[in-house]
């Protein structure tokens, strides 16, 4: 822990004084808070174990959290987790040192998915799947080690855009990532605190921080991402009309199945005249 402590989380020692830093802060304590209520992830005795991945997303989950907890509103125990997947040049040393003079309870988990992503996946092909889902089964698996009750991720609110676009555009369905899943063995739950957050808060405030960050360099190597060319996409549109994207997620929040047409959402068939 530092020499130095404030009344808040050490995570917070040193940020800056401005008053567009405090508006900041208090913006993102206040949506994460507002998902966590709304969405129902609080539950008596919860363990969190929120998965640090050394990006500017995963440190800002991991400050807000202990903040939100510091201040007695996030009743639960909160253990950080990094996974390092043997991607070369990873700085393994990097967090585990940030996070023991923060005093934050952590652990260090190392898997070699890098080897099995590198080996499985064609030339050209993307490895954000293949990659992802070795992740989250090792994730699952120290979940159940540690006795967490919920894995927590840091997918802000441009990441959910993104992929109901993904979908719309590539998979011909309407859905993106839920800010609360069930696994398929019904021992966990998945949480997205940040789903109300902007992924421009995020960088704003990992940056006025100074938090050690780390990149990905796996999928940050592979060009022309269907990810990518989305982001693009909501890049120019916002570019044009600022405001669009928190109109666009607010409609995710605002589903009209009469208004739509999949009959399994809404009985079309019995629907008739009331005369």
């Amino acid at each position: 822990m530092l020499d130095k402590p404030d009344d808040i989380h050490a995570l917070f020692h040193g940020a800056p004084q401005t008053t567009e830093f405090k508006k900041l802060r208090k913006r993102l304590v206040r949506q994460t808070r507002e998902a966590i209520e709304q969405y129902g992830m609080i539950e008596p005795g919860g363990k969190w174990l929120v998965c640090l991945s050394g990006g500017k997303d995963s440190y800002t989950l991991l400050a807000v959290l202990h903040e939100l907890q510091w201040r007695g509103l996030l009743p639960v125990e909160l253990l950080a987790c990094n996974l390092d997947q043997g991607q070369p040049g990873f700085p393994a040393t990097v967090l585990p040192e940030f996070l023991d003079k923060m005093g934050v309870p952590h652990r260090i988990e190392y898997r070699d998915t890098y080897s099995i992503v590198m080996d499985k996946v064609p030339e050209g092909r993307t490895f954000c799947a293949l990659c992802s889902r070795l992740r989250r089964g090792n994730l699952y698996r120290i979940a159940r080690e540690e006795n967490c009750t919920a894995v927590v991720l840091g997918h802000h609110r441009d990441d959910i855009l993104e992929t109901f676009f993904m979908n719309l555009f590539h998979g011909g369905r309407l859905a993106t990532m839920p800010p609360k899943l069930l696994n398929e063995e019904g021992d966990l739950l998945l949480y997205r605190p940040l789903a109300h957050v902007s992924e421009a808060d995020c960088e704003k405030f990992s940056r006025a921080m100074n938090y050690p960050i780390i990149p990905c360099d796996l999928c940050g190597s592979q060009d022309g991402l269907q990810r990518q060319q989305v982001k693009q996409i909501l890049d120019g549109w916002e570019a044009n009309t600022p405001g669009r994207r928190q109109t666009m997620f607010r409609a995710l929040m605002n589903a009209q199945p009469s208004h739509l047409l999949d009959p399994k959402l809404f009985d079309f068939a019995g629907l008739g005249r009331s005369i």
